[in-house]
């Protein structure tokens, strides 16, 4: 497994940031079976960068772990590689957001290796190098491999209906639920990004509340 930050920034255990994993193909940008080989075959989703960058300015990084196995298959090298995400960083700058580092596999999956999705090598990676607890990160997925690596990471897992996944049969739609129960699954990525900004929302109303009522207390004691 590889990390390529775009100006990371380290995050220590006591400073620890609310994050959002994404998968890149077919949530950030259209899928291809032959594999993103150059900048120009990266096009991103319509709404896509624009979600993560309403998630960015109310204060969640973004990290993205991808499978790349057309680097084990010999279909596209580092250089190239770099050359695609060095343009996805400047695409979602466009649009006002910031992805914070890139985590790929890069083995063909008969390399059994340990971090290629559904295995959960990358996401474990993500928490060491951020200091942060998975149980509670969204990982954002658009295939019941990725569900799979969420459920095993012990992250959230979030399924988005565009990309690759908006062919979905009500079947395969079924199967992935029933094998990753905990899976909440939305329309798009801009959905996703309105259902996170409610809860949390929600979260910090209680918590507000919660604060206001004890300093009631206080003051009367």
């Amino acid at each position: 497994m590889r990390a390529a930050p775009a100006h990371s920034r380290g995050a220590g255990p006591s400073h620890a940031p609310r994050l959002v994993i994404y998968g890149r193909d077919g949530i950030l940008n259209a899928y291809r079976e032959d594999h993103v080989k150059s900048p120009q075959e990266w096009l991103p989703i319509p709404g896509a960068l624009e979600a993560l960058a309403r998630l960015n300015h109310a204060g969640w990084h973004a990290v993205v772990a991808t499978n790349q196995a057309g680097i084990g298959r010999g279909l596209i090298d580092m250089a190239s590689l770099n050359a695609v995400h060095a343009h996805m960083y400047r695409k979602v700058a466009e649009q006002g957001g910031r992805i914070d580092a890139v985590f790929f596999c890069p083995h063909a999956p008969e390399e059994d290796c340990e971090c290629r999705k559904p295995l959960p090598g990358m996401m474990r990676d993500i928490g060491r190098r951020y200091g942060i607890d998975l149980a509670g990160v969204p990982m954002v997925c658009d295939t019941l491999r990725d569900l799979q690596a969420a459920q095993a990471a012990g992250c959230r897992p979030h399924l988005v209906l565009s990309g690759r996944a908006a062919r979905m049969t009500e079947d395969v739609l079924r199967h992935c639920l029933a094998t990753v129960p905990a899976t909440m699954v939305h329309e798009s990525l801009q959905a996703f990004a309105d259902h996170l900004l409610r809860e949390n929302h929600a979260v910090d109303s209680v918590a507000g509340n919660l604060s206001w009522r004890r300093t009631r207390r206080a003051v009367r004691s």
